[in-house]
């Protein structure tokens, strides 16, 4: 896939997501969640060719200008979106399915020092809500939302709805729209 047909991609991608998008300009030029997963491809480019220093220093660089930290090892499918993204931060070996949105504040990060795997996964269609944590090498299954300020710590089967502190899965009913769960307060904490 060209670069261009990523670019429009990513801003059908962020129209599609968010309803207060009014047009591909004031995407592009605005928002800064698309800006970070941008430069994150690029310094992700650079760290899979061994120029670790400089990806890292560009990663930091996106954080200070954005307030995204997305490490240039992570792993992230297509039609990515983070919506606001404040202080969202993507840990080095997480790695992220296609058509995933996060909210401000979500952290995919590690539980342990040791090296290898130590962040989640997290697989295709997953809509995590603002300042859920979802912490260790575990696995999200596809299709399911984290609601709210939860904090995830154990795997969770496709097509879940996760919430509380510690998040308990639970079925998502059939034909549930994933966007509309994050906005139905009982899905919040």
């Amino acid at each position: 896939m060209s670069a261009w047909a990523r670019v429009r991609e990513d801003l059908a991608a962020a129209k599609l997501r968010d309803p207060a998008a009014r047009g591909s300009l004031e995407i592009a030029l605005l928002y800064p969640g698309l800006h970070a997963v941008w430069a994150y491809r690029l310094w992700h480019a650079l760290w899979v060719r061994r120029l670790r220093f400089v990806a890292r220093l560009g990663s930091q660089l996106t954080r200070w200008l954005t307030g995204i930290e997305i490490h240039p090892g992570a792993t992230i499918g297509r039609r990515f979106f983070i919506d606001h993204g404040m202080g969202v931060v993507i840990g080095e070996t997480a790695e992220i399915g296609d058509d995933v949105m996060l909210y401000h504040g979500v952290t995919l990060g590690g539980r342990q020092r040791e090296g290898g795997k130590r962040h989640p996964t997290i697989g295709d269609g997953v809509a995590v809500g603002a300042g859920a944590k979802v912490l260790g090498p575990i696995t999200i299954g596809a299709g399911s939302v984290i609601g709210a300020n939860a904090v995830v710590t154990r795997d969770a089967p496709a097509d879940s709805i996760l919430v509380g502190v510690p998040a308990k899965p639970r079925v998502k009913r059939e034909g549930l729209d994933t966007r509309a769960i994050l906005t139905v307060p009982e899905y919040s904490i």
